[in-house]
């Protein structure tokens, strides 16, 4: 546990998140208090359990383990088709060879453990607990639970068969669930990220990811519940839609490999146009406005070095820093972490990991405790492209459901960032 003396700040930030959540709430009156309260008993129990107990974190280690594994793999297929290319050090090549594989891997990796129905195992038994505990449909915490290893377009595929008739408070949820967790072929690359090449630092990267992504289904739940609470009967059955991803091994694992190239192209391209664009706007701010107003000097002065002049980093710096602050970031980091937090939720959250790995490189992290802190709550889709790739998705799997989708984009978004910020709250606490 933290120094108690440090505490009071994630505290306080806990009881803030949940007062914007009560402030957006559709009907307060029907708040289920008994769900909010289930939601932070299990997140603090599990993550205290995690990273406190020593059988509970070997067990999770050992998962993460299997995640520094695979990353193993990944790069022996790397370097046959790209050959010494792997061992150069820029960080373009080390993110084009050593990212973007592990991402198609993965994807065909659970496309096998789908097909053989091992993840489906897990999911079922993951949804039980939550549905048990705070006594949700089954649909939902299917949905949420699935989060853990699928991302926000392929969890609902578990549920298709429900979608259709779910009520509003549920699509919220799913929603929520889906921008809050983290997909397992996402956190691998997250994992290489800020783990490197060391495979003790991957562990410990896998350990706090795996964390975050459990951890986070009862935040997401327990918000979308206090957004809009459910005031319908529901169905409480934990049945999983029998879809196939092959008609037999091979096939899935060629068609999960097809979507994993999918996945990589489109991170890559992403990273691609914001990197620009940031780079476009930073131009116009620093390189015209702030040059011809002396801002510049003025920022730079201000923010003792932290920022050469007015850039979008420092402008997100400063909308976010307050956020940052009541996750526990210390004071000296808050502005940086700002800045990250700033844009994950604006631009995309492959672009904040990026820089989170490059500072942690260059030690901008004195405090370890930040970067944990940071680690949990920029992981997961929490931004406004997730919105679009939301109403598509999962609009495809239910058209009727497609207008409350679209409805409810911001305040999922909001419900997903609330998840987030609380996580990474929660770890600052019990971390």
């Amino acid at each position: 546990m933290q120094d108690p003396a440090i505490i009071w700040q994630p505290v306080l930030g806990i009881v803030f998140f949940l007062g914007v959540a009560v402030l957006f709430s559709a009907d307060r009156r029907a708040i289920p208090w008994r769900v909010v309260g289930t939601g932070l008993v299990l997140q603090f129990l599990l993550a205290a359990l995690v990273l406190h107990v020593p059988w509970v974190r070997a067990a999770v280690e050992l998962v993460g383990m299997l995640f520094v594994q695979l990353l193993g793999f990944t790069s022996e297929g790397t370097r046959f088709l790209f050959g010494s290319l792997l061992d150069e050090q820029s960080h373009g090549m080390i993110f084009a060879l050593s990212v973007l594989p592990s991402i198609v891997f993965f994807s065909a990796f659970s496309a096998a453990l789908y097909y053989l129905g091992i993840l489906q195992v897990i999911v079922r038994g993951m949804a039980w607990v939550f549905a048990k505990t705070m006594r949700l449909s089954g649909p939902e915490t299917l949905s949420a639970s699935a989060n853990v290893f699928l991302g926000q377009t392929e969890a609902p595929l578990l549920i298709r068969p429900w979608l259709a008739g779910m009520t509003k408070s549920e699509i919220l949820c799913v929603m929520i669930g889906g921008m809050a967790t983290v997909a397992g072929a996402v956190m691998i690359a997250y994992i290489s990220l800020l783990g490197g090449g060391d495979p003790a630092q991957q562990l410990v990267f896998a350990t706090h990811l795996l964390t975050k992504s459990v951890i986070t289904v009862p935040a997401a739940l327990m918000i979308a519940k206090i957004l809009l609470p459910q005031t319908e009967p529901v169905d409480t059955s934990l049945h999983l839609a029998e879809e196939s991803n092959g008609v037999n091994l091979l096939d899935a694992i060629c068609r999960g490999t097809t979507d994993g190239v999918k996945l990589a192209v489109n991170v890559g391209a992403m990273l691609l146009v914001f990197t620009a664009l940031v780079a476009l706007v930073n131009h116009v701010l620093e390189g015209w406005i702030g040059e011809a107003t002396g801002l510049n000097a003025l920022v730079a002065e201000w923010s003792g070095g932290v920022f050469d002049g007015i850039s979008l980093d420092f402008l997100l710096g400063l909308l976010f820093a307050p956020v940052a602050w009541l996750m526990g970031i210390s004071s000296d980091a808050v502005m940086v972490s700002g800045a990250l937090l700033g844009e994950r939720t604006v631009l995309n959250e492959f672009v904040s990991f990026v820089k989170l790995g490059e500072l942690k490189a260059t030690g901008a992290f004195a405090d370890p405790r930040n970067l944990m802190i940071l680690t949990y709550a920029l992981a997961g889709f929490a931004n406004i492209v997730s919105i679009g790739v939301q109403i598509g998705g999962i609009g495809a799997l239910a058209p009727s459901q497609r207008e409350t989708l679209a409805r409810f984009g911001w305040r999922a978004l909001l419900g997903a960032s609330l998840a987030c910020f609380m996580t990474g709250a929660v770890a600052g606490i019990v971390g």
